[in-house]
């Protein structure tokens, strides 16, 4: 179970990687646009990237963050290249602020394979026959 949800995540965290990265480079008419403030969408988007990595890669925590902050940075001075995009100071903090919340909001969700683990074990204590 746990190896499932590492998966999942690590395929999940690579693909939303792939969407920022468009999202953040393209010319503005070919950027998706949820229809919230457009700091919500950037927090949201590095806050989902953040948790999806620290969840594929339960023991790199301070690594993600680095990662993720590089991330922030390399995008937003890659912007000054899009002759329809901008960089901004505020943006970068959004951002960065999104990527931390994420990787904190990792470490407390619950750890379903331990808790799957102990109710299996009840399972096959309650099943085997007494005597």
């Amino acid at each position: 179970m746990a190896a499932l949800v590492r998966r999942t995540a690590v395929v999940m965290a690579w693909l939303a990687l792939a969407l920022i990265i468009f999202s953040t480079l393209s010319p503005i008419g070919m950027r998706p646009h949820l229809g919230v403030s457009v700091h919500v969408e950037r927090f949201g988007a590095f806050a989902a990237l953040g948790c999806l990595f620290a969840v594929a890669y339960p023991r790199r925590w301070l690594a993600i963050f680095v990662c993720v902050a590089g991330l922030a940075m390399g995008l937003e001075f890659l912007q000054t290249l899009v002759s329809s995009r901008h960089a901004r100071w505020s943006d970068l903090g959004v951002k960065l602020a999104g990527g931390g919340a994420g990787i904190l909001l990792a470490g407390f969700l619950p750890r379903p394979p331990a808790a799957l683990e102990r109710l299996l074990l009840r399972l096959n204590q309650n099943k085997s026959p007494s005597r």
